[in-house]
């Protein structure tokens, strides 16, 4: 998922979210978060602004880190 369709594009934030998370996630768990909040900020808010995506995809990361945790 590169580009918002207002042009907006989301390549920094999956760099961003996949340094983070290095070691935690694979890069394509990272991608599909991020992909999963900009479907779910369209569906609540009818936009998906990087800064937004990035909030909701940390948080979804952050949670899978504790339950993969949990569960190890």
């Amino acid at each position: 998922m590169d580009h918002h369709p207002d042009g907006e594009t989301y390549a920094q934030v999956e760099s961003v979210l996949t340094m983070e998370f290095a070691g935690v996630h694979p890069a394509a768990t990272v991608t599909r978060c991020i992909e999963a909040a900009h479907h779910g900020a369209m569906e609540v808010t009818g936009y998906a602004y990087p800064g937004l995506v990035e909030r909701i995809a940390r948080k979804h990361l952050q949670v899978l880190a504790v339950i993969a945790t949990d569960q190890g």
